[in-house]
């Protein structure tokens, strides 16, 4: 199973080149990986039909005992079938359907292929974490499929509201596993039925969150106008998600938690309520459509509400019956939406008051439509017929459902002959419709489908054998499945509502009028624009109140808010130890007192500078406090990182005023004074009571050996980082090189790809040729602005700067330094060449794009565990090389070194990012505002307009 998921996922990421290779003839090639999965469900099936399961488990995450737990029963083994099967004829069909060169149709291909996959991972999933995890994959691939045409606003607004219904629903479904997860001890479905589940109002809860994913999911009242919306996507999308799988995940998890969950108190009312008034509204509204696409897509809505209804009754001849007419709805929905494709397709429209004549001109297509919409209907011999026939059998005890059903029933068959009527009827007064030649790649997929649905009927008594294991999970059933039980009752109710949507479709004339009036005042769609509407007004008002534009007043709130609720907590409680040592060595208070002295003086500081220059005072004192406390690698880390956000400072300041405002007046100074010392009181207090509270040992006290034996290092801080914990640090690198994107995008006007500035030819009489240039970009400056002993100095020691950087990269496994220490040398090796010789400079030290450096870095780092976990070790794990070379000697090589590496790239390229957006592209700006060609006005205060 874990290999069939593994396909997709090759097959979606091949899927781009391959059609830009072939173009829409990929689809061929890709529908093979879900018709792999339709293939070992079918030779799974012996296996199924005597009640067995198909297990696969692999480890996940050993520290949280999560598996990748894959499990095949009954119902995950045909909607595995259904998935498979479905999506490799929706591939195939739409090679033919898409013509070569449609926009987007490689992200298409990668992405139906991707949605497979993930609904692949949804049926099959053991555990609820995972199933949730392909659970929220499908809502994405929805969403992009869904929104495919991004030019037409109608897709991109279908697309959010289907994400937002299923997303929200997902949330509140997850908040519900893990409620009964927690309590029952186990997130296994397989284990759930026989755990020993909560009771009271926490299961209630509980089941009442994850029916709210389950019908957000499936359409089902009230989360139900999401799918009609859904239209606006491509007739395939719609063929396969919106018929076979997407919209039957909530019916698949309905039916999967029924034996567990069955009777539990809102269980039974939800989804009777819930899905008799989804089916009794869709069918209606379906009576009412014109589109062809809309019509079936109301009618898929009814359908979902009636099989949330039957597979959530929980007994044994309900299930029975909604596993059969799960089957049979895919068959026959799946079908109908791809001739609604092809008369789309040819005929340019899916108005059935535009359509005339293509049942006498298209036999064949036509005989496809009429053996799906009689499944549809419920006629014999039909799959349709079984399992309708099942379903009223199933609820003959239940007088007012049953009542309901049957109603439900007749506007189905009622909008199925309107489909039939519309699609291929004559039309008086409307020009035949002529839609060309029918490729077999486009009739085969939906014939197919109707064809099985045609055989599926009459052997009914297989059906019956395959899908009874699933029944019994909730008891003997009583009944079965067959194409003729006699005069029966279900037989006799089947009659009436055969009729009476016969006598609806009868008269559809005089009832035109009637169905125009009766309607639900506000429809779904529209109350959903309104729910959306007030939120978006909600958001404005609270944010006009609360977001006043003031940074001094959001940062006072938050650290009012900091002093005064824990401070409050801490004077209440009084966690304090009874023996606290202000100091380890007397010159920690003379540092304390200096960097306590700047602080304070940084808030009354006038000029910009002033308070940047004493605010780094704080920052290297607390280096030196690193240094007394013998912590070389953090003071080290700490003083580099100074020195370069003070660089950083500079280059910001020089777009700035000199000095600050006239505000803060000397009062409100005063209360920030007091503001930051309460917010230090409270903060010093917290450190001291999280350091006093410790009762378990800590797990660093194993980190020294751990280094050696498992890190091959001795450097503690180090090894931590590149191994110990690596994956923290994988995190901090991907948070670097956003945060390096997202500063550079603030800050450049134009492409960051495009080529480096050329250095313009040095002309004047101090760059005459002969005279020595130090620095090459050095001429370009200004006199006023050239520094010849600057330029010297930094001519004699980058390139010395720049082996000490690799030097504190190789030694940092063993000695203080590391890649990130490295990468902070390197960086302000940069910032000296910059400084030195300006942009032009900047370009000739570094002659390579900052994001293919960040971006190398990343790989890199990420590249190390992936490597890792190809020879079977640990993600992120080391191993210890030994070599041996002429004149060298014995050696080893660890393999964090590589991990390393990609820190002091991405620590580079930040720094690289930085200059060039706040030094370069700044420059740039300045020069172009001077020569009055653009770019960024200076006022007289200095500020940017």
């Amino acid at each position: 199973m874990l290999v069939l998921l593994i396909l997709h996922l090759v097959a979606a990421l091949a899927a781009p080149p391959l059609v830009r290779w072939w173009g829409p003839r990929a689809c061929y090639l890709l529908a093979l990986a879900p018709a792999a999965a339709f293939g070992w469900a079918l030779a799974r099936t012996p296996a199924v039909a005597d009640g067995g399961a198909v297990v696969e488990t692999y480890p996940w995450i050993r520290q949280l005992g999560l598996e990748v737990a894959l499990r095949a029963t009954t119902l995950s083994w045909l909607m595995t079938l259904l998935v498979g099967g479905v999506g490799a004829l929706v591939l195939v069909y739409s090679g033919r359907y898409f013509a070569p060169g449609s926009l987007g149709l490689a992200r298409f291909a990668a992405v139906l292929v991707a949605f497979a996959g993930a609904m692949l991972g949804l049926v099959l999933a053991d555990d609820l974490l995972l199933l949730y995890v392909c659970w929220e994959l499908t809502t994405i691939f929805s969403y992009l499929l869904i929104g495919h045409s991004t030019e037409r606003r109608s897709s991109r607004w279908a697309a959010a509201q289907a994400l937002t219904v299923t997303t929200l629903g997902g949330l509140a479904m997850l908040v519900g596993f893990v409620m009964l997860g927690t309590r029952a001890g186990t997130y296994r479905w397989s284990e759930l039925a026989t755990a020993s589940l909560p009771g009271g109002a926490y299961l209630v809860t509980a089941v009442s969150l994850i029916l709210v994913g389950a019908l957000a999911k499936s359409a089902v009242f009230p989360f139900t106008s999401w799918l009609p919306v859904a239209m606006a996507a491509p007739t395939p999308v719609s063929a396969y998600l919106h018929a076979a799988a997407m919209v039957k995940a909530g019916v698949y998890l309905i039916g999967l938690l029924a034996p567990a969950l069955a009777t539990v108190g809102p269980w039974r009312p939800v989804v009777t309520v819930a899905g008799l008034a989804t089916m009794v509204a869709g069918g209606w509204a379906a009576l009412r459509q014109t589109d062809l696409k809309l019509l079936l897509a109301y009618g898929t809505v009814s359908q979902l509400g009636l099989l949330v209804v039957v597979v959530g009754a929980g007994t044994p001849d309900a299930a029975l019956a909604g596993v059969a007419m799960l089957l049979a709805h895919a068959l026959f929905k799946a079908a109908l939406f791809l001739v609604v494709g092809i008369l789309d397709h040819g005929a340019g429209t899916r108005d059935l008051r535009e359509l005339s004549g293509l049942g006498r001109r298209e036999p064949l297509l036509a005989a496809v439509a009429v053996l799906a919409a009689a499944s549809m209907a419920g006629l014999p011999p039909l799959v349709g017929f079984v399992a309708k026939e099942a379903v009223l059998a199933a609820f003959l005890d239940r007088p007012v459902v049953l009542a309901a059903l049957v109603a439900g029933t007749a506007l189905t068959v009622a909008y199925s002959a309107r489909f039939m009527w519309g699609a291929f009827g004559d039309r008086p007064g409307v020009a035949p419709t002529d839609i060309g030649r029918i490729s077999v790649p486009l009739l085969g997929p939906p014939a197919l489908l109707a064809g099985a649905g045609l055989v599926a009927g009459p052997a009914a008594g297989v059906l019956d054998h395959v899908l009874r294991p699933y029944a019994e999970l909730f008891g003997p059933a009583a009944k079965d499945l067959a194409l003729w039980h006699g005069l029966s009752p279900a037989l006799g109710l089947s009659a009436v509502a055969v009729a009476g949507g016969a006598a609806l479709f009868a008269v559809r004339g005089p009832l035109a009028p009637v169905l125009a009036r009766l309607h639900v005042p506000v429809g779904g769609n529209q109350g959903y624009e309104w729910i959306t509407r007030r939120f978006d007004r909600l958001a404005i008002e609270v944010t006009a109140v609360t977001q006043r534009g003031s940074l001094p007043q959001y940062l006072g709130t938050i650290l009012i808010a900091l002093a005064v609720v824990p401070g409050a907590a801490l004077l209440t409680a009084r966690p304090w130890r009874e023996r606290i040592s202000p100091w380890d060595n007397p010159l920690q208070v003379v540092v304390v007192t200096v960097v306590a002295v700047a602080a304070v003086l940084a808030v009354g500081a006038r000029r910009r500078l002033t308070a940047m220059l004493l605010v780094g005072v704080t920052g290297y004192g607390s280096a030196l406090l690193f240094v007394l406390y013998g912590a070389p690698d953090l003071a080290l880390t700490q003083f580099l990182v100074e020195t370069a956000t003070i660089a950083v400072f500079v280059l910001v300041l020089r777009r700035l005023p000199q000095r600050f405002s006239a505000r803060p007046l000397r009062r409100s100074r005063w209360v920030r004074r007091a503001i930051g010392l309460a917010v230090g009181v409270v903060a010093a207090g917290l450190a001291l009571v999280a350091g006093g509270a410790r009762t378990a040992p800590t797990i660093s006290d194993a980190f020294p050996d751990l280094a050696v034996t498992e890190g091959y290092g001795r450097n503690v801080a180090n090894v931590t980082l590149v191994d110990i914990r690596a994956w923290d640090t994988m995190g901090e690198l991907a948070v670097l090189v956003v945060a390096a994107t997202g500063v550079a995008s603030l800050v450049f006007q134009r492409s960051r790809t495009g080529p480096r500035p050329r250095r313009p030819e040095p002309t004047g009489r101090v760059n005459r040729p002969g005279r020595p240039v130090w620095l090459r970009g050095g001429p370009t400056l200004s006199e006023r602005r050239r520094a010849i002993v600057l330029e010297v100095v930094t001519r004699l020691i980058f390139h010395t700067v720049a082996l000490f950087s690799l030097f504190l990269l190789f030694s940092g496994h063993n000695a203080p330094g590391g890649g990130f220490a490295g990468g902070l040398v390197a960086g302000l090796a940069l910032v000296v060449r910059y400084l030195a010789g300006g942009r032009y400079e900047l370009a000739e030290a570094a002659p390579v794009g900052a994001g293919t450096v960040l971006g190398a870095g990343l790989a890199v780092s990420v590249g190390t565990g992936v490597v890792a976990l190809l020879t079977g070790a640990p993600v992120l794990s080391s191993t210890k090389i030994n070599l041996s070379l002429p004149l060298v000697g014995d050696f080893y090589v660890v393999t964090s070194i590589f991990f390393d590496v990609g820190v002091y790239l991405v620590v580079v390229g930040l720094a690289l990012d930085i200059l060039r957006s706040l030094g370069a592209e700044v420059d740039r700006h300045i020069e172009a505002a001077g020569r009055g060609d653009g770019g960024l006005v200076v006022d007289r205060t200095g500020e940017g307009r």
